[in-house]
């Protein structure tokens, strides 16, 4: 039996039209119900206390939209600590509402499109395409780290500085380095406390007999007169500490994780634009481009690389476009659930989840490059994938298929561009204020 859930916006309208409802309800964050609810279906028993306990645990670490707080972790000699990974002055900076002091960053540039939770679910989430980013899986798509390994700080400032081509993450010309650097902090914040929410649930369906009233952590036994009672949630706590602390880890291990792009070698030329191709086409270095376009189209259509099987023949995005991102899997696929029968989406769909779109592979002739449209960031795409879509990592042959044989790849790709992107032509979300 599936449970009645409503949005905290719902809430507040319904009580706004009520006579004795007069004051308006606290600003908080969303708890996770997709993530819980995914589990009710697979498992068939409820998930109601889990999610309320995972949502305790993070609300206690992390705080409140208008009032975030750092966690204190445990280091050597058990010292309470913050480990650095956020500075308490930035979060206040970014959260809370947008005042003449400059604080409110995130709710007046982000949340209409990320959501207040950082969910990406804000009010124009539904109309975009691709949708906005749900930080809470800790996953991001463009950034100088592995696939699998969390971005570098830089990944995430650049994509604030500079926005995303060709989506609704438009550059903000009004931030300052400062408001960049606040907000790189606030999307962290967010990324952290989601992804502790779905490990702590994750864990307990693995690890716990939730069926048989096994609780992530009893909030109540803290202030128990029992010793046994506070010895449990010391365990249970303890237990939440440690995983907050591995993924923030993971953060702090991703700055030294970035992998440089080399340089290409001496004697061949790269083109660092469609503008830029087109003039070595007609200068000195004609034959040496051309001789690399031809051998990137061999690569791109080959069995090894095998561009083509998802970006097509001619790079039009028209091969295989029937996959999805990782965000939709996670709560369909790998449940059971298939993505294109919407009719037994419909519980997961009333509880916040957006409806299925396919990862459409790019269409390299409008010139968009969503990671960025420099030589290296494309080298970077084809060498470390790119996290939650269906884009690999490219894997190398010796001799058949070798690193410096990108570079042949990128000039086959300008090829294939009829324009450099012009990013006024993105669409333009006006801003909003969340209260």
């Amino acid at each position: 039996m599936f449970r009645s859930y409503f949005p905290l916006g719902f809430a507040t309208l319904v009580c706004a039209g009520l006579s004795g409802c007069r004051e308006q309800a606290p600003v908080a964050y969303e708890p996770n119900i997709v993530h819980a609810m995914k589990y009710e279906i697979q498992e068939g028993f409820s998930m109601d206390q889990a999610s309320e306990d995972a949502n305790w645990v993070v609300t206690e670490m992390f705080g409140t939209p208008n009032e975030p707080k750092i966690p204190s972790l445990s280091v050597e000699g058990d010292t309470p600590a913050d480990i650095g990974l956020v500075s308490i002055d930035r979060l206040i900076r970014a959260s809370g509402a947008p005042d003449e002091e400059g604080r409110g960053l995130y709710r007046k540039h982000c949340s209409l499109c990320h959501g207040l939770t950082g969910n990406g679910r804000g009010t124009t989430a539904a109309i975009l395409n691709p949708y906005p980013r749900d930080y809470r899986m800790g996953i991001f798509k463009f950034k100088s780290t592995p696939l699998g390994a969390k971005p570098a700080r830089e990944d995430l400032a650049r994509a604030i500085r500079n926005g995303i081509a060709g989506t609704a993450m438009n550059k903000i010309a009004e931030l300052s380095e400062e408001d960049v650097q606040a907000l790189t902090d606030y999307v962290i914040f967010l990324s952290w406390r989601g992804e502790l929410e779905r490990s702590l649930i994750d864990d307990a369906i693995y690890d716990l007999d939730i069926e048989a009233g096994e609780r992530i952590i009893n909030s109540e036994l803290a202030n128990s007169s029992s010793e046994e009672d506070k010895e449990t949630f010391d365990e249970q706590w303890g237990y939440a500490v440690d995983t907050a602390s591995s993924i923030a880890d993971s953060w702090l291990e991703a700055e030294e994780e970035t992998i440089e792009v080399p340089d290409p070698p001496a004697d061949l030329p790269v083109a660092g634009s469609y503008k830029e191709y087109t003039e070595m086409l007609q200068g000195e270095q004609a034959e040496a481009m051309k001789s690399s376009v031809e051998k990137g189209q061999a690569f791109f259509v080959g069995k090894i690389a095998s561009c083509s099987k998802c970006h097509g023949e001619k790079g039009l995005g028209n091969g295989q476009t029937t996959d999805y991102d990782d965000w939709t899997k996670d709560w369909t696929s790998r449940i059971g659930l298939k993505p294109e029968e919407r009719d037994t989406l419909v519980p997961l769909l009333a509880r916040g989840a957006l409806p299925p779109i396919n990862a459409i592979p790019r269409n390299f002739a409008e010139g968009i490059f969503h990671g960025g449209s420099e030589s290296e960031d494309l080298y970077r795409r084809i060498t470390q994938g790119i996290d939650g879509t269906p884009m690999p990592a490219a894997t190398f042959v010796d001799g058949e298929f070798e690193e410096a044989d990108v570079w042949h790849l990128i000039n086959f790709i300008r090829s294939l561009q009829t324009t450099d992107h012009d990013t006024s032509t993105d669409p333009e979300i006006t801003e909003a204020v969340n209260p």
